[in-house]
């Protein structure tokens, strides 16, 4: 309201400068929030290297990226006009096919890591001087340089290759770097938490300024409309018929009424946009109603982080937009990079409220997008954020029944070799299991075995 207010009393369409409660805002949650990702993924590529159909959850990460870039191509809700009065929208820069898929091979393996977090790759043409100065046609050369902006692609690649190759160093080596990155991270957090105690300041403060500075609000609201409408969309198209289908096809029974059992869950999902909060009703769900095996609900929800269907879902989507209203051409080459760079984040999202959006200005500087129109996407993320959580729950449920059906042979192994018994529960055997190896442990000293 104060930003219409505003907009009404101010000269508004030369309003270019931000206010300096946006912009301390903006530094501090880019500051916090942009750097758990590297620590994140090497954590999510060492769980990767557990060789538990860790496929699947690959699949279906893949399968939202597709479809959200899908989406935000056919619906097309950017519009250049949103930032620029009519007729006054930049051309669009043509780029090479080629140059772009080489500057993504190059960005992929950067020179120096550290280089890699402020400037990327980037191939340009300027006009060649030594060229015939007399020729009516400018002769043009191609130059291979650098340009501001964090290497995405080369961070998050080298993170996923530096977790995969520790998990499998032996454990006393790997451990204190693990802990010590795991350390990192829970303190990136923290202070990010911090920053989100500023949040109704901060974004209030960018939303005022947004509106203040926009030159049709009215053209805005309906790109903004169709953003939703994009998101929205895709999260429901995947949860009612992707996902099923999927669940129909590999375990050959209705998925609706698996999906039916999951309610309370889904419904706390949507209520506290947050999947770590609606983890005990998952766990409760899981073992009461779905009666999954508790091994594997066990281990597949609490490594949920690294599969955010979601979030691979609404990443594309955004970034697409955000460059639809830069009017920045996007070339095969361009989505494909955006598809893996969107790919590889979703699996570093936080399992807190919003944390999405944080990522989105991560990925900014994969198609040299200004991070400031990020600010657009605050004013609707409260709302996507709600249909966004309980798509990441979901696929961590499916991925759960899943596994179990994959995994069938081994769980019956399992139970052919004593390590089960039929009518007493996971927690009990492990109690019983324990006791009885203290117990023989105390018996024969001399065989110098250890209980860790």
């Amino acid at each position: 309201m104060i930003g219409f207010i505003l907009r009404c009393r101010c000269s508004c369409r030369d309003h270019t400068e931000e206010s300096e409660l946006l912009h301390l805002y903006r530094s501090c949650s880019t500051s916090t929030g942009a750097a758990p990702p590297p620590d994140n993924i090497f954590q999510a590529a060492f769980q990767q290297c557990k060789k538990i159909n860790d496929r699947e959850i690959n699949l279906a990460s893949l399968i939202n990226v597709i479809l959200g870039i899908t989406l935000a191509l056919v619906i097309h809700p950017g519009n250049p006009e949103v930032k620029f009065n009519a007729g006054k929208a930049p051309a669009i820069k043509q780029i090479n096919i080629m140059d772009g898929f080489l500057d993504m091979g190059r960005n992929l393996l950067p020179d120096n890591i550290f280089q890699a977090a402020f400037q990327q790759t980037a191939t340009t043409y300027i006009e060649d001087s030594s060229a015939n100065a007399t020729s009516a046609v400018k002769a043009m050369k191609r130059n291979i340089g650098y340009r501001d902006g964090t290497n995405t692609l080369g961070v998050i690649f080298f993170s996923l290759v530096f977790g995969s190759v520790l998990g499998t160093l032996p454990g006393d080596k790997k451990q204190s770097v693990i802990d010590f990155f795991q350390t990192v991270y829970e303190t990136l957090l923290q202070m990010l938490l911090g920053t989100i105690w500023f949040t109704p300041i901060g974004v209030g403060s960018v939303i005022c300024g947004k509106i203040i500075s926009i030159a049709n609000i009215g053209l805005a609201l309906h790109q903004l409309s169709l953003f939703i409408l994009c998101t929205v969309g895709g999260f429901l198209i995947y949860q009612l018929i992707i996902s099923q289908l999927i669940y129909f096809i590999i375990i050959r029974k209705n998925p609706y009424e698996y999906y039916y059992k999951f309610s309370s869950a889904i419904i706390t999902a949507f209520a506290t946009a947050s999947k770590s909060a609606s983890l005990p009703i998952t766990f409760r769900v899981m073992d009461d109603v779905a009666k999954m095996n508790p091994r594997i609900s066990r281990f597949i929800l609490p490594i949920g982080t690294i599969n955010m269907d979601g979030s691979a879902l609404y990443l594309p989507c955004a970034v697409i937009f955000l460059a639809q209203i830069n009017n920045i051409y996007l070339g095969f080459g361009e989505i494909f990079t955006i598809g893996l760079a969107c790919l590889f984040t979703s699996f570093s999202s936080a399992a807190i409220p919003s944390a999405a959006i944080v990522l989105v200005v991560m990925l900014c500087s994969t198609i040299n997008a200004p991070i400031d129109d990020v600010t657009l996407l605050f004013a609707v993320d409260w709302f996507v954020d709600r249909f966004r959580t309980p798509n990441n729950l979901l696929g961590d449920c499916y991925a759960v029944a899943v596994v179990e059906h994959l995994s069938q042979k081994e769980l019956n192994e399992d139970l052919e070799d004593g390590h089960t018994n039929k009518g007493i529960s996971l927690e009990d055997q492990a109690i019983k299991l324990s006791s009885i190896e203290v117990s023989t442990d105390e018996e024969k000293p001399q065989n110098g075995s250890v209980i860790t």
